[in-house]
């Protein structure tokens, strides 16, 4: 592949990637508010495949912590196939997804970092901070946002205190904890207790 060849396919690999960008921020806004009144939020959305195995995920969560249920699923998958069949932003034929994000749960988001202040993460940044041979991949607790917006977050290994920010993050995720296992376990049995009643409420009224 010579110079001029290498360029013309650089630069449509970059104008690709930009339109599945933009296509997954405009779904992402499509879904926000309707998915919002039903009690959900997306946690991220990709796109990819070729021909039949084409398919659009969906990771998303319940706006009160509960754990989401394949029921939750499913009803998030009615509604944003509704609102994309309206729209018809994706030509031919693909599959759509949704799933939980479950507890390793991607951090996608600004405020992410804010809400989940305390909790233990992994983060790999796009290059290594202060340049050199500094690290790209940390794991340690969130500390939360600076006045300037940027990410505190004290790495394990090392005890000390970074500054990130937002921009230079290429991916970051949860790390399960033996807390966040229990806390998990409690609120399905709170959420098993709950449907129960509702059940039982049900029953008496008919």
């Amino acid at each position: 592949m010579d110079h001029s060849t290498k360029q013309i396919y650089e630069t449509v690999k970059i104008d690709k990637i930009r339109a599945k960008m933009d296509l997954l921020e405009r779904i992402d806004e499509l879904l926000a508010d309707p998915l919002h009144d039903m009690g959900y939020r997306t946690v991220r959305l990709t796109f990819g495949g070729e021909g039949r195995l084409r398919s659009l995920q969906i990771l998303a969560e319940r706006l009160d912590d509960v754990p989401i249920s394949i029921g939750d699923c499913a009803e998030i998958s009615r509604t944003a196939a509704a609102l994309l069949d309206v729209e018809d932003w994706i030509t031919g034929q693909y599959n759509l997804e949704v799933s939980s994000a479950g507890m390793a749960r991607p951090l996608t988001r600004h405020e992410d970092y804010g809400r989940f202040k305390g909790r233990v993460a992994k983060i790999e940044l796009d290059s290594p901070i202060n340049g050199g041979e500094s690290r790209r991949r940390f794991k340690g607790t969130i500390l939360g946002l600076d006045d300037d917006g940027n990410i505190s977050f004290a790495q394990d290994d090392e005890g000390e205190t970074y500054t990130i920010p937002f921009a230079a993050i290429q991916k970051a995720k949860l790390v399960v904890t033996d807390e966040m296992i229990m806390q998990a376990q409690r609120d399905s049995k709170k959420r098993d207790a709950k449907d129960s009643k509702q059940k039982e409420k049900q029953e008496q009224k008919k």
